[in-house]
């Protein structure tokens, strides 16, 4: 194959089909998707196991790329879920009647054909595609190579539902992972009307800087906690350790611990315990590299000016004592990617400040950062989480898979 633009031309083809279905329509043929998935997830784990072999087991993306069937199974139930959502398709924004007799309504519409490029995570092939079909919307998927065998084999059965819906299997489609076809589809604003990267900093830069098409970034998140003074350390330590280490590679997990010098002591050495449990390594700041150096801490190296700010997707994590409140915000407004930022602390005036003054997508108070996902928001599912400003931040699932298009109904009426 040469180029792909034929392909994304069948697609963009395609995307007028599924526009035209109806609201029931598009919610069987999810909810078709969904049951087929679970049917046939043998053949997804066994093409899944082919490219985890390819993978080492000491790549912290390995644990983004391999499923099994309990993640099968959540996976169709996001699906499920999807199905049941309301429709975000055909709702009046806004109406009235102009002075000249003209009736003006403003109406939510599929956004077209949506592009996503992503790396590892076969879980993504089923929540874009399902998350797509639900508002409307063509899709064209362009995942890793290290995903290839596993997504093929999860469009295959995508496909099939499509088919046995008599529906052109064009609206789901997978593109080659040679990369010389990248530039080209973040070129073809003819044929896709948005494009989502998902995945590392890189790639969500490399998007940004050389595509034509309008993009909405997703995935990459530098997520602090900052322990305060007032935190009840034992509630600190259960929050700490679930945001680092229950799911480590995954983009809304823990990379920085801010704790206040008046605690830092206590609250590291209770901490320490529970880390050397899980090997975490600490990349630590002078004040807090002392504290653990003393209690002789396995995993612990002095951290770098390139250690804050890092996205560490594994069980790694950077720590800095800090001053005050004024220096933890400061540190979270230089070093954040914006996307999942969380304080402990027993003062609820601080945490409303927090809450109000730190600029990300999600803030939490009293609460592991680990809960920022479309699904758990109640959403459904997600292609990503949107750091941006425009468009969509947080989650971006089915409500933001719309645009609007204005209406209007006149009687022979003229401009003047």
């Amino acid at each position: 194959m040469n180029t792909i633009l034929p392909l994304l031309e069948k697609t963009k083809h395609a995307s007028r089909a599924v526009a035209m279905l109806s609201e029931k329509e598009r919610a069987a043929l999810v909810l078709a998707i969904a049951s087929a998935i679970g049917k046939n997830s043998k053949s997804i784990i066994a093409a899944n196991k082919i490219d985890a072999e390819k993978m080492s087991n000491t790549d912290p993306k390995k644990d983004r790329l391999l499923l099994d069937t309990k993640r099968i199974k959540a996976m169709a139930g996001d699906a499920k879920n999807v199905a049941k959502l309301p429709d975000p398709t055909g709702k009046v924004l806004l109406k009235r009647t102009l002075k000249n007799g003209i009736k003006l309504e403003k109406i939510s519409v599929p956004l077209g054909v949506v592009g996503v490029i992503y790396e590892s995570r076969p879980n993504v092939t089923v929540d874009v595609a399902v998350l797509a079909l639900r508002a409307g919307n063509a899709v064209v998927l362009r995942g890793g190579s290290d995903a290839e065998h596993s997504n093929k084999a999860i469009i295959k059965v995508i496909h099939d539902v499509l088919r046995e819906k008599r529906l052109n299997t064009n609206i789901v489609q997978l593109l080659p992972v040679d990369r010389k076809f990248v530039s080209e589809l973040l070129t073809a604003d003819k044929y896709v009307d948005i494009l989502i990267p998902r995945g590392s900093q890189n790639l969500i830069n490399f998007v940004r800087e050389k595509a034509t098409i309008p993009t909405i970034e997703t995935g990459a998140g530098v997520c602090h906690t900052f322990v305060s003074a007032s935190a009840n350390l034992d509630k600190a330590k259960r929050i700490v350790l679930n945001a680092k280490v229950q799911r480590p590679s995954v983009c809304n997990a823990l990379d920085t611990i801010l704790v206040d010098k008046k605690v830092a002591e206590k609250f590291l050495t209770l901490l320490s315990r529970e880390f050397q449990k899980a090997k975490v390594e600490v990349f630590a700041d002078k004040r807090s590299f002392q504290i653990l150096k003393k209690i002789k801490y396995p995993f612990l190296k002095e951290a770098k000016p390139s250690d804050f700010g890092r996205e560490f997707l594994s069980l790694k994590c950077s720590v800095k004592v800090i001053d005050s409140f004024e220096e933890a915000l400061a540190h979270i407004a230089e070093y954040s990617s914006r996307h999942s930022e969380a304080i402990i602390s027993e003062d609820k005036k601080l945490c409303e400040r927090f809450l109000s003054e730190v600029d990300a997508a999600a803030v939490y108070s009293n609460a592991s950062t680990r809960f920022t996902d479309g699904g758990v928001f109640g959403l459904g599912a997600e292609i990503g989480i949107s750091t941006q400003k425009l468009h969509a931040r947080g989650p971006f699932a089915l409500e933001a898979l719309v645009t609007a298009k204005w209406v209007l109904r006149g009687e022979g009426q003229v401009r003047k």
